[in-house]
Formats: C-alpha cells, structure tokens, sequence
C-alpha cells in the first residue's frame, strides 16, 4: 500500500515550507541536492523539520492545505511538539 507524507521543511534563516509527496525519501533527497526548481531550492529549504503519514493521499491533501493555511507560530508550536531541538529529521537518510 502507498503512503503520502505531509512534511515541514525549513532553512538557515528559518524560513518554513509544508508539501506532500508519495515518497519522503525521494523527495528529501530532491531538496537536498536542489533538483527541483522553485521556492525551495531559491532558498535552500533542506532540513525536515516535521512529518505525518497517511495512506489516503486525499487526507494527506486535506492535511497539507490546513496546515498551510495556518500561522507561522502555529507552524512552530506543530515542529516543538515533536522535535523540540530542530534537528534535521532527514539528516541520517544519505
């Protein structure tokens, strides 16, 4: 069965950026290395700070709208609950 994840990245200057993607692995590895054009590689956003999974990719859509249309402290307070320290989720994967 297929999983979505719905993720929060962020960058040096702490700028935040939430997606959904089919494959988490695959898609870090596209942010690190800068592969995709666009908001996140003009601002190096490469740290997964945040991620949910789901095995409905509607869900997964629903989640990711929501928490974009949330505020940044909002935002924030979601990354502390989990990973209060900030560290880069991803950091082990390559």
């Amino acid at each position: 069965m297929r999983q979505y994840s719905v993720y929060i990245l962020t960058n040096k200057s702490g700028t935040l950026y939430v997606g959904v993607t089919n494959d988490l692995e695959r898609r870090m590895s596209e942010h690190k290395n800068a592969l995709v054009e666009g908001f996140t590689k003009k601002y190096k956003i490469n740290r997964l700070m945040y991620y949910e999974t789901y095995n409905d990719v509607h869900d997964a859509i629903d989640r990711e709208k929501q928490i974009k249309g949330w505020r940044r402290d909002k935002k924030i307070a979601l990354i502390e609950e989990d990973n209060p320290r900030w560290q880069d989720l991803s950091e082990d994967w390559f």
